[in-house]
């Protein structure tokens, strides 16, 4: 059973940064994408960055230049880097595991940036 666990959410003033991590309970080599998504008060969830097989990463155009995500294979997690956190990027965020059909999720952790 795969279990992903996401932490670093918090609050944080307009301007600054956090990292959220999302553990996995396997080894991530065999994923095919694996991404970060946010759900924002009253809107359905909606992708932030998401890494694909072979490495290519995609950002929605809202966060571009803003957030980084990454993998660190050793440690089973991939990362999401937000700097220059607006008021609007204030959801729940989510990470979202993708292999062969199945879809796993995390519990998700709340970032709000104060204005």
């Amino acid at each position: 059973q795969v279990q992903l666990v996401e932490s670093g959410g918090g609050l944080v003033q307009a301007g600054g940064s956090l990292r959220l991590s999302c553990a996995a309970s396997v080894s991530i080599f065999s994923f095919n994408v694996m991404g970060w998504y946010r759900q924002r008060p009253g809107k359905q969830r909606e992708l932030v960055a998401a890494i694909i097989s072979g490495g290519r990463t995609n950002y929605a155009d809202s966060v571009k230049d803003r957030f980084n995500i990454s993998r660190d294979n050793a440690k089973n997690t991939v990362y999401l880097q937000m700097n220059s956190l607006k008021p609007e990027d204030t959801a729940v965020y989510y990470c979202g595991f993708f292999e062969d059909g199945r879809t796993y999720w995390g519990q998700g952790t709340q970032v709000t940036v104060s204005s």
